[in-house]
């Protein structure tokens, strides 16, 4: 029998610094709808659904023909939102696609899901993507690095530069690509985890899993993947400008 794995997209349309975010208008739809058309192309999805806590983005995703669901505005991170969503579906795997990268491709979360559904020893599994000839990039604070073991196993997920380049010649960055797949199971344990001190002081919600001795498998993406979030009115305009080339919209 096959897995059941459930596509959850969180989009919050509160945002500080792009406030109303998911409804950005991106070559004539609304920026939710293309993470979400994006995401239905995945072949390892059973179902997709939007997870939010505003009425508006709820009547969008309904109004393209997407499913959606309410869920609560408390909600600390991420993961327990899509924790809430996912109760209300019979599943194995949940899949977490970030709402505000469009651009996402489908094999991208077609590997991660595979990754995991493979991985019986791993309760999550996410991406990384080598960083190459940018020590700026590297040094950059918001652009989570992680390291992993022979295995394919994540060792650590640091703001930090990791690893230190004491022989500069054996350093190699990979950044974190935050799509993130739980089994069911363990996503509903996860909420319940009590807070660690690596997650707290990195403001990292991937390292409380690994404090707490859970395996998380690491999936390197294509060479030639390009994640763009949207994070900043420039952010919007560059990913427009991006699917104007591509689409010719």
């Amino acid at each position: 029998m096959s897995a059941k794995v459930l596509g959850v997209i969180p989009a919050r349309y509160g945002s500080s610094r792009l406030p109303g975010k998911p409804l950005k208008d991106i070559c004539g739809k609304p920026m939710i709808q293309h993470v979400y058309e994006n995401a239905s192309k995945s072949k390892v999805l059973s179902k997709v659904v939007v997870a939010t806590d505003d009425q508006r983005v709820y009547d969008a995703v309904i109004a393209f023909g997407g499913e959606a669901v309410m869920t609560s505005v408390n909600h600390p991170t991420g993961s327990d939102r899509v924790a809430e969503a996912a109760s209300n579906y019979d599943c194995d795997y949940v899949i977490n696609i970030q709402g505000d990268e469009p651009l996402v491709p489908p094999e991208i979360i077609d590997d991660i899901g595979s990754a995991l559904i493979n991985s019986p020893d791993c309760v999550m599994a996410t991406g990384s993507l080598e960083i190459t000839g940018d020590e700026d990039y590297v040094l950059n604070n918001t652009v989570v690095k992680v390291v992993s073991d022979v295995n394919g196993n994540a060792i650590y997920f640091s703001r930090s530069p990791i690893p230190y380049p004491r022989h500069a010649e054996h350093a190699r960055y990979f950044e974190h690509i935050g799509i993130y797949a739980y089994t069911h199971e363990f996503l509903n344990l996860y909420t319940k985890l009590a807070p660690t001190p690596l997650s707290e002081a990195e403001s990292l919600e991937q390292l409380k899993v690994l404090e707490h001795g859970y395996k998380i498998k690491i999936v390197p993406a294509p060479a030639h993947y390009k994640a763009v979030s949207v994070d900043t009115e420039e952010d919007l305009q560059e990913v427009i400008r991006i699917y104007k080339e591509l689409h010719s919209c």
